[in-house]
């Protein structure tokens, strides 16, 4: 099996000697970066299958940088985690904003981020690992449109640029409409048991595919979770 891509971008470079070390003891290929300008770079050069960044980096912060990454084509799927210290909810708030997959804090044991890793890539989205109600490879829904092999979604005419997590999401509440998801389901079908990830992440997600399909499509069940109301 051919190895996994890691490309590590943090501004300390003993930070990134440590984990890099770890990685490929474990048989990752490992690239490394200093600072965000000088990981979209190397990026789009080696295209690789994840990306772990700092938050707090000179020149271009985590944020910015996992926001340039989602505007590449070549880079759309790929998948963003962020490896910070900074463990506040505005922080992750705005890490789920930019694009990111996952936001692991620092300070955490070798085994244990390796041990997370894993679980992300493992959980990388391809046609059909997400398992809904519908196996439908087509969607519709009024104007809105899901080809779930091609990873498109248009409402009318307009085609909408919907990350990896936020396509999940949407074609789980949508392979039945007007069935309530819980919290809980939603990160078993989507994130996956594996990978701890709490309700302020489901909750961003919601919130962006609001923003793209308009606020009335996807309901809020107080105390049980989400559902498609078409």
């Amino acid at each position: 099996m051919e190895a996994k891509k890691v490309l590590l971008v943090d501004d300390d470079p003993d930070i990134l000697e440590f984990i890099k070390y770890n990685l490929e003891r474990e048989s990752f290929e490992v690239k490394t970066a200093l600072n965000g300008k000088d990981a979209l770079v190397i990026a789009e050069r080696e295209i690789p299958d994840l990306i772990i960044l700092d938050v707090m980096m000179p020149e271009m912060d985590g944020v910015e940088t996992c926001m340039k990454i989602r505007q590449s084509e070549k880079l759309k799927d790929v998948l963003i985690c962020f490896l910070t210290a900074r463990n506040e909810d505005y922080s992750q708030i705005a890490g789920f904003d930019a694009g990111a997959d996952d936001y692991i804090t620092k300070p955490i044991k070798p085994r244990v981020l390796i041990s997370r890793i894993k679980a992300i890539l493992r959980r990388s989205f391809v046609s059909g690992e997400v398992e809904i109600e519908n196996d439908d490879k087509i969607i519709t829904l009024g104007d809105i449109v899901i080809e779930r092999e091609r990873y498109i979604v248009r409402k009318g005419t307009q085609e909408l640029n919907l990350p990896k997590k936020e396509f999940e999401l949407l074609s789980l509440l949508a392979s039945k409409p007007g069935k309530v998801f819980s919290r809980d389901l939603i990160l078993e079908k989507v994130w996956g048991g594996e990978v701890i990830v709490g309700d302020r992440t489901i909750d961003v997600h919601i919130r962006k595919l609001r923003e793209k399909l308009g606020e009335t499509l996807i309901k809020t069940v107080k105390g049980v979770g989400y559902k498609y109301d078409f």
